[in-house]
């Protein structure tokens, strides 16, 4: 099937501590580094075009290169063409309807004027993915081509229209198609994750397929969402589990799909880092902290900084022992070249809420207590915010951003929220706040250096959390619990001061009878915040005091606006559902 663009600006041009330590500089690993980014340019030149190791590295602007803009997460654009003088203006550029599955269209021998359709997978074809298509993850812009995905599909639209280029759709053999989180790309090769566990390499060019990898095991109920991450020489891929499996994060061959390394979240092998914490080592082995989300990449110390899961089974903890269950409900920061941690902090000890710490962490290099300091901020699901020395791990500000949280009976010396007995799933049940869903959840904060600002999408929720298996067999996974949300739910946007964990405001959003959220945010050089609110607005915000500069009514937002500039116009990109909205300031 073709996208339906409606072309509603001009028409386009062509298409285009645990343990810590300090990283060091090592001389024949710098030569490795500079030899890999000479060969990656290669390969996008030869290939005509594509994305180099120096757009990759380059602070968010005209192109959205990664899941988060660029490697820091802070969905901070330098563009300013729209900003506070001219807000007002938006106006509807297009609007384009993206299709999934095989369709009727495209493919060999399809009409002139029809996008192709590609078609690959592992799958029979006779597996039937209920549910309309939504555009949940980050999209890239590079070379006025924007590259969208959902679980089985991706696409190429032109960046000025949104009329679709290509079309590829993977037959996949089922899993649990929740989501997906975008897309990475290296030279003109894109990759891309499956429900059903593989990783994908298309040409950016073509849509065609160039390989697929196995990454995890479908038959161990593995599934696949996060969109990879490219650093180097390496895709960086994770998955997802909801039953009693260790996480991981893989490092494969962007040329080849080789691995290169593995990295589990939780002790695999005698004597591994963290085993204390566990009741043995097969409890440790089947401890979960999954990799559900992409990280962050510093590349002073080389270090990939990333969220792990919460620990299985989720709820009930008697076969994983009252110890921390390390390393689940973690901030861990990775080296790149090895798969070795070089430091961990652990947002959530011995989590019995499904409350992991897969939130984006957002790196910044900015002023604190009078220092220059390399910093790690974080807003966890738990409703804790923290921030953290992004060399050490050394925590520097624990706060509570949700008025409303009640888990924790006390901070620890680690700063650290210590969870209370009393408000774990028992058979008469614990009023909890948050909800399963947390303070906050997958869409992701921004950072505005203008303000000094973090800004986090917030719910303040209750529930009752009832045990409904003692015997621990049946408790695996997600299993052995009940829990019955109590339907006061209020959303905000918030914004926090990383200096001192105070929040500085919070807007209280209109409540409207959606099962949605609030989406991910955007910041921008124009002074600009972007959300959306649970009443299907798309909105901006002055990012000094919250108040509210322009909206549109487009429907429930479900992934987190972004911006990019082609021949010379900014654009405000959004979805809802299966359809892309596209503004630009009225010409």
């Amino acid at each position: 099937m073709t996208t339906r663009a409606w072309r509603l600006g001009r028409r386009p041009g062509p298409f285009g501590p645990g343990f810590r330590r300090v990283y060091k500089a090592r001389p024949a690993l710098l030569i490795f580094v500079v030899l890999c980014a000479a060969s990656v340019a290669l390969v996008a030149q030869s290939s005509g075009g594509g994305l180099t190791p120096a757009q990759l590295l380059k602070p968010l602007a005209e192109s959205w290169t990664s899941y988060s803009g660029d490697y820091s997460g802070k969905r901070y654009s330098a563009l300013r063409q729209i900003n506070q003088s001219n807000v007002k203006n938006l106006t509807l550029a297009w609007v384009s309807k993206v299709a999934g599955g095989a369709g009727a269209g495209g493919g060999r021998g399809a009409a002139p004027g029809i996008a192709p359709t590609i078609i690959g997978g592992e799958g029979t074809g006779d597996v039937v993915v209920a549910g309309a298509t939504s555009l949940k993850g980050s999209i890239l812009e590079v070379n006025g081509v924007l590259y969208v995905s959902a679980p089985d599909n991706a696409w190429a639209l032109d960046a000025h229209d949104g009329h679709e280029v290509w079309h590829y759709f993977w037959k996949t053999k089922g899993g649990t198609h929740i989501g997906n989180r975008g897309l990475g790309m290296w030279g003109s090769y894109l990759y891309m994750e499956t429900p059903d566990d593989y990783l994908v390499s298309l040409d950016a060019r073509t849509g065609k397929e160039r390989w697929h990898k196995e990454i995890a095991s479908f038959a161990q109920q593995y599934f696949s969402t996060t969109a990879p991450v490219v650093v180097g020489n390496h895709v960086l891929v994770g998955t997802g589990n909801d039953l009693d499996s260790p996480g991981f994060l893989q490092s494969f061959d962007p040329a080849t799909g080789e691995l290169q390394w593995k990295f589990y979240a939780v002790p695999m092998n005698p004597g591994d880092p963290g085993l204390e914490t566990w009741k043995n080592l097969d409890a440790a082995r089947h401890g979960g902290g999954q990799m559900w989300l992409p990280g962050s990449y510093d590349p002073d110390t080389h270090l990939y900084i990333v969220g792990t899961g919460n620990p299985t089974p989720a709820y009930t903890s008697q076969t994983r022992g009252e110890g921390d269950n390390l390393f689940t409900c973690s901030i861990v920061a990775i080296d790149v070249e090895t798969g070795k941690m070089a430091w961990y902090y652990q947002t959530s000890p011995h989590d019995t809420h499904d409350w992991d710490s897969a939130q984006t962490p957002v790196l910044i290099d900015a002023e604190f207590r009078g220092n220059p300091r390399k910093l790690v901020l974080t807003a966890s699901r738990n409703g804790y915010y923290f921030t953290l020395d992004r060399t050490t791990g050394e925590r520097l500000v624990t706060s509570q951003f949700s008025d409303t949280v009640n888990w924790a009976k006390e901070i620890n010396a680690k700063g650290q929220p210590v969870r209370d007995p009393a408000k774990d799933y028992h058979i008469a049940g614990a009023l909890v706040s948050s909800a399963n869903g947390g303070a906050t959840n997958w869409p992701p904060p921004a950072f505005s250096p203008d303000t000094g600002l973090l800004y986090v999408p917030t719910a303040e929720t209750y529930a009752m959390y009832y045990l409904t298996e003692t015997d621990p067999r049946g408790a695996m996974g997600l299993g052995g619990k009940e829990e019955i949300n109590l339907g006061a739910s209020v959303t905000y946007m918030t914004a926090i001061d990383y200096k001192t964990g105070k929040i500085v405001w919070k807007h209280k959003y209109r409540s409207a009878m959606s099962r949605g959220g609030a989406s991910g945010v955007l910041t921008t050089a124009g002074r600009l915040l972007f959300g959306g609110d649970v009443s299907g607005n798309l909105v901006a915000f002055d990012p000094a005091n919250g108040k509210i500069l322009w909206h549109s009514a487009i429907g429930q937002v479900t992934n987190a606006p972004q911006t990019y500039m082609v021949d010379g116009r900014q654009y405000l990109l959004a979805a809802a559902g299966d359809t892309l909205y596209a503004f630009a300031l009225y010409q």
